[in-house]
């Protein structure tokens, strides 16, 4: 019987789940989509907010400390934060003296307004309830700074299909149990709570290396394909894979 995952998000569960790649870490992307998924999220942020080299920026959800090496490169001043001790464990291994922190999105081991930016990477899903998450972000980013958050979009209908809890063809393979498709009305509503001004923007084309399904990883270069062409056209824009959300603290 398929699992129906709290309201809150499953903090055990979620450790559990992550803990499992403490030795390899946790990278599911090919290293073009890596960096593209970094590149257009700054892109986007930049649209509203100014970004400079060494602001600081934290990157929460960071596993293994794949995204958060590539923010560093690009010249930020990175701080790492995820919730599970063993897989910061793996990412300290492969990048010695990046500086990562255990601690929760929902009560962040931060002070108030020490943040230039955020990156949620690929971990808003991950929360059934965003209120707290949200109100955090708030109160850790300065006046005037902002995050960027990119995670699978429920109107895609692939993500659907395969994700979402409501789909008859869902797979609970290679996911923790709190993890969902986001919806752009969900994102809009906890975060516009907090305080912050909301924008949006959609994201294909990237190119998964591994799938958790044995039935499924055959077909992941067809699906490759697929999002690739299928989402490219501007009409099909709101239903691409990803969502990208960028959220402003007021000055």
């Amino acid at each position: 019987m398929r699992k129906i995952p709290p309201r809150h998000q499953d903090k055990k569960a979620e450790m559990e789940f992550f803990d499992q790649f403490s030795d390899r870490g946790y990278d599911v992307f090919d290293s073009e989509s890596k960096n593209r998924i970094v590149t257009e999220c700054m892109n986007v942020l930049s649209s509203f907010v100014k970004i400079k080299n060494g602001m600081l920026i934290a990157d929460f959800g960071c596993g293994s400390g794949v995204f958060t090496d590539i923010l560093r490169e690009k010249g930020f001043n990175t701080i790492g934060l995820d919730l599970s001790r063993k897989i910061l464990s793996a990412g300290r291994r492969k990048f010695p003296g990046m500086n990562f922190v255990n601690g929760d999105v929902e009560r962040l081991p931060f002070a108030s307004s020490s943040l230039d930016l955020v990156l949620f990477s690929g971990m808003l899903h991950h929360l059934p309830e965003k209120t707290l998450c949200a109100s955090e972000a708030y109160r850790v980013l300065k006046p005037g700074g902002a995050f960027v958050a990119f995670d699978p979009n429920k109107l895609n209908p692939f993500m659907w299909i395969y994700r979402d809890k409501s789909s008859p063809l869902h797979s609970d393979k290679g996911v923790s149990v709190n993890e969902s498709p986001v919806s752009q009305d969900e994102i809009l509503l906890d975060f516009s709570r907090a305080g912050f001004e909301i924008h949006f923007d959609y994201l294909s084309g990237l190119h998964y290396r591994m799938i958790a399904s044995s039935f499924l990883r055959p077909v992941l270069p067809i699906y490759n394909f697929l999002d690739d062409v299928i989402f490219k056209p501007k009409f099909m824009r709101r239903r691409r894979a990803f969502l990208i959300t960028v959220g402003q603290k007021p000055v």
